[in-house]
């Protein structure tokens, strides 16, 4: 049997602002980096075993 899940801790102070602050302000991906990991994301879906959407 499966040991239970623990619930994820509530962050305070200086990492919950950080945190918001990342999360609202999200580093752009240039169309190269994009394009690679597209590109990765085809190959792994063409070599699957198992259904993909």
């Amino acid at each position: 049997m499966a040991r239970p899940i623990k619930d994820t801790p509530v962050i305070w102070g200086k990492d919950a602002k950080r945190l918001t602050e990342a999360m609202e302000n999200p580093v752009p991906i240039s169309k190269e980096r994009r394009e690679k990991m597209k590109d990765a994301y085809e190959w792994f879906k063409s070599i699957a075993t198992f259904p993909l959407p």
